[in-house]
């Protein structure tokens, strides 16, 4: 069983379905046992850090993500779900889980530049992982973000895109691997991608 943490967000049942329509039985949940006891974990959805870790905190379900993470549990996160992965968020001055080091910063926006960023946009693979195979280097997936992560360990970084600036869009470090894009709004690819982390030991 996947377990799909939920934390109060929305897009929750967008990605059960993509997990479904791929053959694997996903289940959203908050509880502790059933998270605790699947077989990997998927952090989705849409929403500002403050708010995201205050539900995370409330239900107990932050040092849920984080045993999961020292234990080697397989972990996927997507959009907001990379972001708290680091240690602080500019969105609302925001404390963050601190299972990677890093912050997360906010896209200026100018004259040519809308922010938040919404629709697709090309990432580059810069290091192979099993995450990408089958995936074309470039390929488009769909975002929808204000704000982008900047790891401090840069061997962490296996995806990056542009929107004004560089970013880092894919993350990888042991047991876990996160997006900023949509998988499951991203059509072929991202549901290759998607995949390639539920078929993956």
């Amino acid at each position: 069983m996947i377990a799909i943490i939920d934390y109060g967000a929305g897009n929750l049942t967008s990605v059960e379905r993509a997990v479904t329509y791929l053959g694997y039985e996903g289940k959203i949940t908050a509880d502790v046992d059933t998270i605790l006891s699947s077989e990997k974990v998927i952090f989705p959805g849409v929403g500002a850090a403050g708010a995201t870790m205050d539900n995370l905190n409330a239900h107990g379900l932050a040092d849920v993500l984080k045993s999961c993470y020292k234990t080697g549990k397989p972990m996927l996160g997507i959009c907001i779900g990379i972001q708290i992965l680091f240690d602080y968020s500019e969105e609302g001055d925001t404390e963050c889980l601190g299972i990677l080091p890093g912050i997360v910063d906010k896209f200026e926006a100018t004259p040519r530049l809308k922010v938040p960023q919404i629709g697709w946009n090309e990432v580059h693979q810069t290091q192979s992982h099993p995450i990408f195979e089958g995936v074309p280097n470039p390929a488009h997936f769909y975002f929808v973000n204000s704000y982008y992560p900047i790891p401090a360990q840069l061997t962490a970084v296996i995806g990056k895109t542009t929107y004004g600036v560089e970013f880092c869009s894919v993350v990888a470090r042991q047991n876990l691997i996160a997006t900023q894009f949509h998988l499951e709004k991203s059509g072929r690819v991202g549901l290759k991608m998607l995949g390639n982390f539920l078929q993956s030991k």
